[in-house]
């Protein structure tokens, strides 16, 4: 049985990994492949009932990530709807291409440990858009957005989805991660930063001559503000409602989700139903990407099956015996999630490595957050913030390979060595 359950996974892995040249969805494969593995499992396991107890298992902890998933998602979709956005793109003005680099750059970093890397790839490159009118300059801040929004969703709970799993599943604390991987995060940034500016040094910001509305749609400067306000509070406030109640965040999501939508209700109680409809969560319920929800829902419950049957902890053992050090085979997963999507990575992870072994906050744990979230810059296709790029900007793969990958894997290596040093520095 094992032999037959690896099969299925590594044809279903192969097939998300090619979902582009192949022209099938990674949400088909994936639900595929969770679907024959549990039927296979479930088959051949001989104890039909310790196979359904172990699958309810599996679907409350994946549906946790799920129902978070949705309700970040859908709270980003309501600023967006609003115009929340230009609280933030009305204050940037430069007329250096370089300023205007750090300042996107930072600002990338930091609003993506709030919202998550995707959305913010998103609201950047749509602001870029609004800012800048040359086609290679949108490229190069594409390039270094998609490197920003990765390093700054590394270090937040909440601001890469893989850093989601390993703080919902326990195996990372809030306070810790963000102590951790800070630094390392920042460095993975600042050093293309560095080298980007030595290239675009001496240009001028040549803008758009006509600045269109995000959405096509006029908000007042009172509901911009409640909605960017409210949405980006209830998502920071999410980790301190954990802390304080010990339930779940998604309990904390979906109760700050109930806040946005009351409050959307009460601003736009006055107005007719067709000129509120596009602003109601309702709405923004159909905006959010469903596809990604579940895909999120094959691959977990694709891995929980190599879980329970211990195919994982056998994988980690081999992996010990034959590289040995933890360091190195977390350096390599970092590196392969360039190539492989990162979720199923660290979803193997988190079954391949007990915790009784590795307790929450131990080097394993935050060293994997730190390599899963920002390895994927090192290739367009290895993260969703570089495929939202490549679609919006039509960037080329061997374009970003030639003038992005050397820099975000110069920058991936620095960051890995801060925080080698750095844990050693502060643990002896």
């Amino acid at each position: 049985m094992p032999a037959s359950l690896v099969i299925i996974f590594v044809l279903a892995y192969a097939a998300i990994a090619l979902e582009h040249p192949i022209k099938i969805n990674k949400s088909a494969s994936a639900l595929m492949g969770a679907g024959l593995l549990w039927t296979v499992y479930a088959v051949m396991n001989g104890n039909h009932d310790l196979a359904v107890e172990q699958l309810n298992e599996s679907l409350a902890a994946t549906a946790q990530i799920v129902f978070f998933l949705i309700g970040a998602m859908t709270i980003v979709e309501v600023v967006d709807a609003h115009n929340g956005f230009e609280v933030i793109t009305s204050r940037i003005s430069t007329t250096k291409l370089t300023s205007l680099l750090w300042l996107v750059g930072f600002v990338t970093f930091f609003l993506s440990s709030v919202l998550d890397n995707l959305t913010t790839t998103i609201v950047m490159i749509s602001m870029m858009r609004k800012l800048l009118d040359r086609k290679d300059d949108r490229l190069f801040f594409a390039g270094i957005i998609v490197v920003a929004a990765n390093a700054g969703g590394a270090w937040s709970p909440i601001g890469d989805v893989t850093t989601t799993m390993l703080w919902i599943g326990g195996q990372i604390s809030t306070l810790a991660i963000m102590k951790g991987v800070l630094v390392p995060s920042l460095i993975n940034l600042i050093v293309p930063l560095l080298i980007i500016s030595y290239v675009l040094r001496g240009k001028e910001v040549v803008a758009p001559e006509k600045v269109a509305n995000g959405n096509g749609y006029e908000t007042t400067l009172f509901e911009r503000n409640l909605m960017f306000f409210l949405g980006i509070g209830i998502l920071v406030m999410v980790p301190v409602f954990k802390t304080l109640t010990h339930l779940p965040p998604f309990m904390g999501i979906l109760f700050g989700l109930g806040i946005l939508w009351l409050a959307g209700d009460l601003a736009h109680r006055n107005k007719d139903d067709d000129e509120k409809e596009h602003l109601t969560l309702a709405h923004a319920l159909m905006r959010i990407d469903m596809g990604s929800i579940v895909f999120f829902i094959g691959i977990l419950l694709s891995v929980a099956v190599l879980e329970h049957t211990h195919i994982l902890s056998a994988l980690a053992a081999w992996l010990d015996r034959a590289v040995g050090r933890q360091d190195i085979i977390v350096t390599i997963i970092g590196l392969a999630s360039a190539v492989v999507d990162n979720v199923p990575l660290v979803a193997a992870s988190m079954g391949m490595y007990g915790m009784a072994a590795n307790p929450p906050d131990s080097f394993l744990w935050e060293f994997m957050a730190y390599c899963a979230g920002t390895g994927g810059s090192i290739l367009i296709i290895g993260s969703a913030a570089g495929v939202a790029a490549m679609g919006l900007e039509r960037i080329n793969f061997i374009w970003y390979v030639k003038r992005i990958s050397g820099l975000a894997l110069v920058g991936y290596f620095f960051g890995v060595l801060a925080y080698i040093i750095q844990y050693r520095l502060l643990h002896g």
